[in-house]
């Protein structure tokens, strides 16, 4: 009987360390949860006229936020048969500079390493900028911005900056809540 005491104990102990440690876990991820689901938008910028398909997700035991991202731009006077833009991304909780990262692999073979540079007080206005892009040009910089209107729409402003050079607008989404 006493063995089983032990053994109930330790499983009441263990099971309430992953409790508080899911519970944590769940809730440092609170300003980026909203983002979770699929997503449809438009969008226009120096690409012109296009559409998103977007979906967000927890992925490895909400370790990650995984994020697959299509966006289809029309054809333009620069561009006769359009195009297609595919990129795939990861927000990670770096704990050592209590933070969040977003990393994105882009179709054309850039990686953008982003930092969260902030969060406004009411959790609506979320910017990252970019701390490394590969494969393009050094001194390039890339800053994406979120202004969350409600539980399913939010804007997207993504903007570039060439080397010695201001942010200037590269493309702006509105995206809606699929499901």
């Amino acid at each position: 009987m006493k063995i089983l005491n032990i053994l109930v104990t330790i499983l009441l102990f263990a099971s309430s360390i992953t409790i508080a440690q899911s519970t944590k876990q769940d809730s440092i991820w609170s300003p980026m949860k909203i983002f979770v689901g699929e997503w449809t938008g438009e969008s226009a910028g120096d690409p012109g006229k296009g559409t998103y398909e977007r979906k967000y997700q927890f992925i490895f035991n909400k370790k990650y936020i995984e994020i697959k991202n299509k966006s289809t731009w029309q054809p333009t006077p620069n561009n006769a048969k359009g195009e297609v833009h595919k990129d795939i991304g990861y927000i990670s909780y770096d704990k050592s500079r209590k933070l969040f990262v977003l990393r994105q692999f882009h179709i054309e073979g850039f990686v953008n390493q982003y930092k969260l540079d902030s969060i406004s007080p009411n959790g609506k206005t979320i910017v990252f900028i970019s701390e490394s892009i590969e494969n393009i040009p050094n001194g390039w910089r890339a800053k994406e911005t979120y202004h969350i209107s409600n539980d399913n729409e939010f804007s997207e402003t993504f903007e570039l900056a060439a080397p010695t050079k201001q942010f200037e607008l590269y493309s702006k989404a509105l995206l809606k809540r699929k499901n």
